[in-house]
């Protein structure tokens, strides 16, 4: 789980305390801390209940719970956390190659398709063939 960092800088800015944000949602300190920390999810009414008390909008302070891993057509990833959050990222030299060997395994799939379908077109019928019988 991921530490609420946007959440405490919103609580911290407005001067608010972690008692006072736990009376909003119904829970006791503790459990308050533990949500903010990660260690415990905040569930979607809790997160507009947060915003609302705070005056900010949900974007403004919400992290997901867990991180997110982003995947581009370009072979980029990056690791984001939330809403409307920048996602940098940079190409793992592992993804570069990546597309060839899609390729290179698409190709020998199809030469494998190829080379059973002519196995199959050569196979001798029995239909129709003279059985030979030793006497």
């Amino acid at each position: 789980m991921i530490k609420k960092n946007k959440l405490i800088e919103a609580r911290n800015n407005k001067g608010y305390s972690q008692e006072a944000m736990a009376a909003c949602i119904g829970k006791n300190v503790s459990s308050y801390n533990r949500k903010e920390n990660g260690e415990i999810k905040i569930n979607h009414k809790e997160w507009q209940i947060l915003a609302k008390e705070l005056d900010a909008s949900l974007e403004d302070i919400y992290e997901s719970e867990e991180s997110l891993i982003f995947v581009f057509n370009d072979n980029a990833s990056g690791i984001g956390n939330g809403i409307g959050n920048t996602v940098n990222y940079t190409t793992p030299n592992c993804l570069g190659n990546s597309k060839k060997v899609y390729r290179k395994i698409g190709r020998r799939e199809s030469a494998v398709k190829r080379r059973n379908l002519s196995v199959r077109r050569r196979k001798p019928s029995i239909e129709g063939r003279k059985i030979n019988q030793h006497q």
